[in-house]
């Protein structure tokens, strides 16, 4: 794999940690509520995040 994909990796892993690391009980009370979420709902925001990302991608790998 290329060196920017381990970097990339390693940038999202230290941000999603940083929120259980910090805010513990803000953590399980926001993992509470998105279980409670409409499954279609979290479909539809993961696949614009996804959609975000790509976007993001292209524009940066020009």
């Amino acid at each position: 794999m290329p060196d920017w994909l381990w970097v990339s990796l390693a940038i999202v892993l230290i941000i999603e940690g940083a929120g259980p690391l910090l805010m513990p009980n803000r953590w399980q009370r926001y993992l509470t509520q998105l279980a409670q979420t409409n499954p279609n709902q979290i479909r539809r925001i993961g696949g614009a995040l996804v959609i975000t990302g790509l976007i993001c991608l292209y524009f940066t790998a020009m």
